[in-house]
């Protein structure tokens, strides 16, 4: 079934407005959830948050879960937890820089810092014991 322009547009702002309410309230989950601090999501096409730990709740976690055990449902999202492709350092930031597969480049709404962050965070929590640090230099280089 092919959509008119029309039809594409209107899903589209509906899409849209969905996101919107959806991110704007409140979701009540489990003790653990709630007992977690609040945190704010950044607004606009730029990431505002700094510490690794801020930018996978922001960025990540929707997808990949708090646990990071990844998710199956409308979409297969990988688990990041105990992921042996964390090892190779340059293996995320090129996914997060330049996206892959279903995973958008949502690197591109990051600074190579705040890149860098998460990539850093992603791989020293979650059962992934890579101690190597991964640099703003690092990102800038896989950059397009």
């Amino acid at each position: 079934m092919r959509l008119t322009l029309s039809a594409r547009a209107t899903l589209m702002i509906s899409s849209a407005a969905m996101a919107i309410v959806l991110t704007s309230r409140p979701l009540r989950a489990d003790g653990e959830s709630l007992s977690r601090p609040q945190t704010s999501l950044s607004t606009g096409f730029r990431f505002t948050e700094q510490s690794g730990e801020q930018l996978f709740a922001s960025s990540c976690q929707g997808c990949h879960m708090p646990d990071a055990n990844g998710a199956t449902g409308a979409g297969a999202y990988p688990s990041l937890a105990k992921d042996r492709n964390l090892e190779a350092a340059g293996y995320p930031v090129t996914v997060i820089v330049r996206g892959q597969k279903a995973m958008p480049p949502i690197g591109m709404m990051m600074s190579d810092d705040q890149v860098a962050a998460v990539v850093n965070y992603l791989r020293t929590h979650f059962g992934n014991e890579y101690s190597d640090a991964v640099t703003a230099d690092d990102v800038k280089r896989v950059r397009p």
